[in-house]
């Protein structure tokens, strides 16, 4: 990995992402196939982590694993029509295979809901079938214009959870269950303080009665919709003939759900907590937690240093952690230094001659505060009991990280009263999060837009936003029920 400086955040906020992936060695863009990327093995394993942790949370609250095909019929798609036309743009078509053309039309999935109906139409037939709860893990595509890794890509990976049931009630009780989900992995794991909402119907997904998100705030005040919890109601029930009999023998159609989270995960958690030094990673997100680095000037220092260095790997490994020993040859501890901190490594320990003496090894966390001459703090841990001590320090990280981006987002944050003000904020390219009244309609919001380019990201839970208070809408002076979330976003 070359030793090639990160563009600063302030300096261009774009550029510096795309210089922190390729630094971390994430991922990079196909090239040979359009708006695809490629992702190299440290990035993967962040999403291997992804993956694990919510396919535990999933199974845990009843769901299994499945896996449908890739390639849907056309007429699938044309069955659900507000579907198909929020899809029309992004769909990629086969139309030849097997050296002919083909008299019925395939799209690449784009998502799941018109295959995924169909065989659920096969496999419902009673109440005592219900509710079904199936997820997938698979890779979409969807034709985009403009593309950013991990963000915005024409292929991508994701789940897909869909579920049937017997009542709304129960269907909606779904969508508020995953939602949450969602939103405990983000505060948990990825560390991302994030707003649970429910889309507007300008935002909601095609096809859907009701849209709930997750929108968290990267570093440059823009928002990412994280995750999205979807009431089908019974539209993809009736598309498809997803009927059952229920316990008084009448025949009615299934309510049904989706949800989903793609590796846009990663970007979120890049740009959640990284730096102008790199990567930033949670601990509970790296698929490396401890980096050691041996440190000798003589050759006879070498094998004890070593042999130490080995002995305290053993023991955090022993602890459940992943570990490094960087005792590669001919560099010098400071490129090794770099070169996990462009990782994101969360804690790297130094250790040489003299820490042996000491019985101790020099600490540094990725993210630290400063000593009195403006350098990240090192810390000193004991040898004995070293497992037990390198556990504290990454559970204090992942609180801490959470803490600084909350801490951030929250100085980003402003209630605005006035048109006047609203636009100052996204002027010039600005962007915050911004909690403003706005009078419910689709007009309104897409004026709102227009003028500034800020959309309604969410209408907050209870909970998740300012007090519940009545207002007047910032753009039509209309009566307002309460503050919605706006931002500019990916």
């Amino acid at each position: 990995m070359a030793n090639t400086p990160i563009t600063p955040r302030a300096e261009n906020y774009a550029q510096w992402y795309q210089d922190v992936i390729a630094q971390a060695e994430l991922a990079e863009a196909a090239g040979v196939v359009k708006g695809c990327m490629v992702i190299r093995p440290h990035g993967f394993a962040i999403w291997e982590k992804m993956q694990a942790d919510l396919d535990r949370r999933f199974k845990e609250t009843g769901h299994q694993n499945a896996c449908f095909p890739m390639l849907i019929p056309m007429s699938f798609l044309e069955k659900e029509a507000e579907h198909v036309e929020g899809f029309a743009p992004e769909l990629a078509i086969v139309t030849h295979a097997g050296g002919k053309e083909l008299e019925d039309k395939y799209c690449i999935r784009p998502t799941s809901e018109t295959i995924i109906g169909h065989f659920f139409s096969r496999w419902i037939d009673s109440h005592r079938d219900l509710p079904l709860l199936i997820n997938q893990w698979a890779n979409v595509m969807r034709w985009e214009l403009r593309t950013r890794l991990f963000l915005r890509t024409g292929e991508f990976l994701w789940q897909e959870g869909h579920t049937a049931h017997s009542t709304h009630a129960e269907a909606r009780e779904e969508v508020a269950r995953m939602l949450d989900v969602y939103a405990d992995f983000a505060r948990e794991v990825m560390a991302m303080p994030v707003v649970r909402g429910v889309k507007t119907a300008n935002e909601r997904f095609a096809g859907a009665l009701e849209t709930r998100t997750i929108e968290a705030w990267m570093q440059d005040g823009k928002a990412l919709q994280s995750g999205t919890s979807h009431d089908l109601g019974q539209n993809f029930g009736k598309a498809f003939n997803v009927m059952f009999q229920n316990d008084a023998g009448e025949r009615e159609y299934v309510w049904q759900t989706s949800w989903g989270v793609s590796t846009r995960l990663v970007g979120a958690l890049i740009m959640s907590h990284s730096d102008d030094n790199g990567l930033v990673l949670p601990p509970r997100m790296a698929p490396i937690h401890v980096a050691i680095v041996p440190i000798f000037r003589k050759d006879e220092e070498r094998a004890a240093v070593l042999e130490a260095a080995g002995r305290i790997a053993d023991e955090l490994r022993a602890d459940g952690l992943v570990v490094e020993v960087d005792d590669r040859e001919g560099l010098k501890p400071g490129a090794k230094y770099y070169h996990w901190e462009r990782k994101g490594v969360p804690l790297r320990l130094e250790i040489g001659p003299r820490d042996i003496a000491e019985g101790a090894v020099m600490a540094k966390r990725r993210v630290a505060d400063l000593d009195e001459r403006g350098r990240p703090k090192k810390e000193k841990i004991p040898m004995e009991g070293i497992g037990a001590a390198v556990g504290k320090v990454l559970d204090e990280l992942q609180v801490d990280l959470f803490e600084r981006a909350l801490a951030r987002r929250e100085a980003d944050t402003v209630s605005i009263d006035s048109w006047d003000d609203f636009q100052a904020v996204y002027a010039d390219g600005g962007s915050k999060f911004v909690y403003a009244h706005w009078d419910g309609t689709t007009e309104t919001e897409l004026a709102i837009k227009e003028a500034t380019k800020a959309t309604i990201r969410c209408v907050p839970l209870a909970g998740e936003g300012p007090e519940v208070e009545p207002g007047v809408c910032i753009h039509s002076g209309q009566p307002s029920a309460q503050r919605v979330l706006f931002a500019k976003n990916y």
